[in-house]
Order: structure tokens, then sequence, then C-alpha cells
């Protein structure tokens, strides 16, 4: 029984079984790959050398997406960084779990992806930005209780020099934020690497969310720049550093054949500063606001120079990753995403499955990583286990809130490509409207088009209403034991 698990059932809170079938069978475990997710932080899809970005440097990234399967239509699960977390852990549209914005956690009841490959035989560990939960000892939500075995994360974003969470234990760190992140993800590479079963490893950067502290020597190929875009370009180029050490010393290792690395961002573009994939930027559900860089890269199984049109997402990780490891977990509550493994081999002609992206009107928590690491370091110099024991999350697990199947305020969308319906509804107006385009002819979203489409409209409103509807019996626990 896991650690999280003990911690519901003395809460008396309902629990999704997380066990995998008796048929997998261990002698196929030499055989899985290892695993590496890294994602950035607020990096637009055109914020990437490789799409000839008119300044942007980004030689690892570019020779990396080069040797791997490029994503040219892939989608954040949400237009903030919290909710497009929580998307990869559980393969589910945030909202089904009340992961609604910045700062929001995950319930500890969602079955997570480390806990899945962690009982498919995986060593898992998560490195970087956390932020769906506590970085604290005691929370049901932090990683070491969301499945990972090792971790040193930090409960926001973060800079130069941070303090971060090793397992619970404030650690002050020395170096630029992105190569601190791999640093540690590589001690845990090695530490492995020689084992006869695969390890996991979450890299999830802290770049280049504002504010942007560039060190000098990514900062100078952009000296012609303001200061403001020295040190915005100079973030990503660090993390673009960053990741070409990681790249290396897996191959250095012998492991780069076998390891799948799969590479994307949490949201679109930064306003007035990144470069999006169409119409807004983060914080929009139109296109610059949800569609990011993304490629996989696995030697042994992808071809090198290969590219997709075919829309992904960050809830598809999950499902995707359990396919390829063989696993099924007993009690899966519904899934959002669907497995990309056919696509890896060219056997995906279509994705068969809408994609959906709703954005409810919840407000962010305010989650400064910096401040809360400073005062646990401090308590933890004092005796003290924790600094904020109100900000452990011990009642994530409880749904205690009940929403209607009546309305659905916010802004949702529908992606069946290329058509893409947009459903704005405002409870303060009592209105609903709707946007119908055609990314393949309109990518910037501008021409509605439902008036010359309308079996094509109904169908698609038909399909978005039913899926928020099943959304929201989710967030009301529908899912859980108990509920």
């Amino acid at each position: 029984m896991t650690k999280r698990r003990e911690f519901l059932e003395t809460m008396g809170v309902g629990f999704v079984g997380a066990s995998i079938w008796p048929s997998l069978a261990s002698a196929e475990e030499s055989k899985r790959p290892n695993i590496i997710l890294c994602m950035a932080d607020d990096q637009g899809w055109g914020d990437m050398g490789y799409y000839d970005h008119p300044v942007l440097k980004t030689p690892n990234f570019d020779e990396a997406s080069k040797n791997s399967l490029r994503f040219d239509h892939f989608y954040a699960a949400a237009p903030v960084c919290s909710p497009t977390r929580a998307s990869v852990l559980t393969g589910r549209t945030p909202n089904r779990c009340g992961c609604f914005s910045w700062g929001h956690s995950i319930r500890p009841q969602e079955i997570t992806i480390a806990e899945a490959l962690k009982q498919a035989g995986y060593a898992t560990g998560h490195f970087g930005k956390w932020h769906v939960g506590s970085v604290q000892k005691g929370s049901p939500v932090n990683p070491g209780n969301s499945g990972f075995d090792e971790w040193l994360s930090a409960p926001n974003f973060f800079d130069n020099d941070p303090i971060l969470s090793r397992e619970g234990v404030a650690e002050q760190e020395q170096g630029e934020s992105s190569m601190v992140t791999v640093d540690a993800a590589l001690e845990f590479i090695r530490k492995h690497s020689q084992d006869e079963s695969p390890f996991f490893a979450v890299v999830w950067f802290g770049s280049p969310h504002n504010p942007h502290h560039a060190v000098e020597r990514d900062r100078e190929p952009y000296k012609d720049q303001d200061e403001k875009h020295q040190n915005f370009y100079g973030e990503i180029t660090g993390m673009d550093r960053a990741f070409g050490k990681l790249r290396e010393e897996v191959k250095g290792l012998g492991l780069r054949d076998n390891t799948l690395l799969w590479y994307c961002s949490d949201n679109g573009g930064l306003p007035n500063l990144g470069s999006t994939g169409g119409r807004g930027d983060k914080g929009d559900i139109y296109e610059g606001g949800l569609r990011v860089p993304a490629f996989i890269e696995w030697p042994e199984r992808i071809a090198s120079g290969s590219v997709t049109n075919l829309p992904g997402c960050t809830y598809d990780i999950y499902p995707t990753l359990l396919d390829l490891v063989g696993v099924e977990m007993e009690g899966q509550p519904p899934l959002d995403g669907i497995s990309l493994l056919p696509l890896l081999s060219g056997q995906m002609e279509n994705r068969g499955r809408p994609l959906g992206f709703w954005d409810y009107p919840a407000k962010g928590i305010r989650t400064p990583s910096a401040e809360l690491m400073a005062d646990l370091l401090k308590a933890q110099k004092e005796g003290k286990d924790v600094a904020h024991p109100e900000l452990l999350r011990l009642d994530s697990g409880f749904v205690s809130e009940k929403f209607s199947l009546e309305t659905f305020p916010g802004h949702a969308a529908w992606l069946d490509w290329p058509w893409k319906l947009h459903r704005i509804e405002k409870d303060d107006e009592n209105t609903i409207r709707f946007q119908l385009y055609n990314l393949e002819d309109d990518p910037m979203e501008e021409k509605v088009v439902i008036q010359e489409n309308g079996d094509r409209f109904e169908r698609m409103r038909n399909e978005l209403e039913a899926w928020q509807a099943s959304v929201v019996r989710s967030l009301n626990g529908e899912d859980y034991e108990d509920g």
C-alpha cells in the first residue's frame, strides 16, 4: 500500500486502486525504454530556432528535433501551467480533478503516470517545477506521494541559485536554474543507468517564466537586443544548453538508443515576448495559448526527420506511455488522452478522438517559490519539518463542492482537426457565444464559419457539451470510490 493511499484511508477519502494487471511479463522489463519527460515553462510554439526564429538560438533543441518525431500541432491541455502539468500526470483534462488554474493541486485520488510506471518496475524521479501541490513533507500531493521515488522539486517556477526541496528537505543549490534541474536529473539517471529495470525521469524546467534572469554567457548572443529580450532569449538558450548536456550524457552512458525523450512546453508563449502558434498567447484558449513545441526522440523506434501534423496533447502522454509498457491500471478513471504509440511507427493517419479544452473561470493561487523555499530552509534550520502547514493541501482529496451540470462557465473549445469550435459562457452576462474556425484555411482563427457549416456546428456543439458534462461528473467525485 502506498503512503498516499494510507493517508487517504486515514482521512476517509475514496480511492481508485492503482495496480497493474498480472499479465504483465517481468521478462519484458529489460526491453522497455527508459523515459524522460522534459517540459519548459512558458515557451511558445515559435520560441525555437528550428521554426526559423529570427533571433533565438537553440542548437540543441534543433538537433534533437531533427532526430525525432516532431509535432507541428501539439497542444497543452490548458493555457496556464499547473493544469497542463496535471494533465501530463493523469492523462485527463485537469478540470476533472479541480486543477483549474495556476497554483491549484491535483487530487490524491488521481492515478499518476509515476505510480503506473513505478508499479511496472520503473525507478521514478521528479526534478524541477512541481506546482500541482506542495513540496513539503506530509502533503498528500507532494511528488513522493504522487509516485516519485526521488525528487528535487520547487513549488513553482524558480530562478538561478534556487532553494529546492529534496524529498521535503530544503537545499540551497548553486547555478543556472535549468542546469541545476538537469544536473539533479542526471544524478538520478547515473544512479539507475546500470539497473536491470528502466528509469522514468520528469525534468520540468522553471524557464522561461517571467521574471527573466539569464546568466551572462546565455545573454551574450543577444547583446544587440534590449535588456528585456536579452534575458528572455538568454533563459531559453540556458535551457537549451542544459537540455544538450542531458542528451549528451544519456548518450555517453550508452542509453540513448533505448531512451524515449519527450519534450514540450506547458502553455503558449508570453505576451510581447514569445512567439506563438496562432491567435492570442498564454492564458488564451485560442491557438496562441495552447499550441506548443514538442518532439519525441527514441532512436531505436523513431526515424530521424519525422514530422507530423496530426494533433497531439499533453494528456496523450499518460496513455501513450502506459500503452508502450503494456500496463493497464485497475480502476482507471476516464481518460481524455489517447495512445499515440501507433503514430511513432507511422501507423496512425488520424486522431480518431477530438481534443477538448476548458478554461474554467477560477482564480489562480499565489505560490512564490523563492519565498516559500526560503521559509522552509529557515524553519528546518530551527528543527521544524514544515514552514507553512496551511499549504500542505491536506484537504485536496475532499470533494466538498458539487458543480452544476446545467451551466459550463468559461471558455471551452473542441478541436476535431481541422475544425475548432469555441464555446464562451459568461456567468455575469448569462450569455453563451460560439465560434467555429477551420484551422487549415484560417490558422489565426479570424473567420467564423458557423453559418456555412450548420450541421457540423450542431454535431460539434453536442459533442463538446457532452464532454463538459462528463468532466463535471468527474469533478464532482463520481470517478472515485465513495465519491
